[in-house]
């Protein structure tokens, strides 16, 4: 039989994650440098902005995700989630949809 001993499949176990965490630090040190780099592209302010902001979506999923184990987390969470990005998105918006006799369109 070839059947291993609970402390040998848990080394492994522990060996997995922390090549995962690693893997993850390598990719956020990485998109850092990548954040940094586009700063001294000079691009206009819009496009500079949004990849800036793609960067630190993707960065703040890696964290959310393997940091927070997310990851394994049911559908729930994501539901709970989404809600929460909804209404705070509709919480920032209101002031300025109330105040859109003022704003020049």
């Amino acid at each position: 039989m070839s059947a291993e001993h609970p402390e040998v499949q848990h080394e492994i176990d522990v060996d997995k994650h922390v090549r995962i965490y690693l893997l993850v630090f390598a990719s956020l040190a990485a998109l850092t440098v990548i954040t940094v780099g586009i700063s001294y592209l000079h691009l206009p302010l819009v496009p500079a902005v949004s990849l800036a902001l793609l960067v630190a979506t993707i960065k703040g999923s890696l964290v959310a995700c393997y940091f927070m184990h997310l990851i394994s987390e049911r559908k729930l969470i994501y539901w709970v989630l989404a809600f929460t990005a909804f209404f705070f998105i509709f919480v920032l918006l209101v002031p300025m949809l109330t105040d859109v006799d003022r704003i020049a369109l």
